[in-house]
């Protein structure tokens, strides 16, 4: 593939399926087994904070037990040799990509491994569970503490940067997503009118594959080692 200058990534569930990390909508994913409006919406967590808290928990804690794969390693190789810029958005909440090494990463659908204080907005790291009566270590209040994790009905963060670094790149990559979840389903056709190159690498063709100039399809462990292999070589 010839030698892109700035490089977009958008990365799903799929590249992190591999490590063992569930996945939201492929069958056996977490919604087959957990109906989302129980655990993911601020309308359950001002009903049932404590279980909402719980499910969150045990996910935070799971992390330790995952590590990175080689698609995650090859985004942060590519991070680190690219001329250009490489900017990670990912919609994933686990930090797979954050220790693969990976620095320039936009979480649009926050992070796991911080908590949000609706009180004062502060976004802190979260070491431990999290709790109704957990105090924010910024404005010393109880009680406003969550996952800082977006949840359905609300808005992804970081859009309008999205967008600016979408549209200032040569060529837009999709990896490991459905294709079926706005808005970054949409990004796709938003790079495609701007006559920016697009890619998609994704285990099937997903509900987007027909916007794509071209796509591949397989495992991310390794449709992506072999892209950021011809990305290096400008071929």
């Amino acid at each position: 593939m010839r030698r892109p200058g700035s490089i977009v990534i958008l990365t799903g569930a799929g590249i992190s399926a591999e490590s063992g990390v569930d996945t939201f909508r492929d069958k056996g994913g977490i919604w087959s087994r957990v109906k989302l409006e129980d655990v993911a919406t601020p309308e359950v967590f001002s009903r049932d904070s404590a279980m909402v808290h719980a499910f969150y928990n045990a996910r935070r804690a799971g992390l330790a037990a995952i590590e990175p794969n080689a698609a995650h390693h090859a985004l942060a190789k590519l991070e680190r040799v690219h001329d250009g810029a490489v900017t990670l958005v990912t919609q994933n909440i686990d930090d797979l990509h954050e220790r693969a090494g990976s620095r320039n990463i936009v979480h649009m659908h926050g992070e796991l491994t911080k908590a949000f204080c609706a009180t004062c907005g502060a976004h802190l790291l979260a070491d431990g569970d999290l709790s109704a009566d957990l105090v924010c270590s910024a404005c010393g209040h109880a009680g406003g503490m969550r996952p800082d994790v977006v949840w359905f009905g609300e808005i992804p963060y970081h859009m309008d940067d999205i967008y600016k670094r979408l549209l200032a790149a040569d060529l837009f990559v999709s990896i490991g997503t459905s294709g079926a979840v706005y808005p970054a389903a949409g990004f796709v056709a938003e790079a495609r009118a701007a006559g920016i190159r697009t890619l998609e690498l994704n285990l099937e063709p997903s509900d987007g594959t027909p916007l794509f100039d071209e796509a591949r399809h397989g495992k991310a462990s390794v449709l992506v080692p072999a892209f950021v292999t011809e990305i290096r070589a400008g071929i």
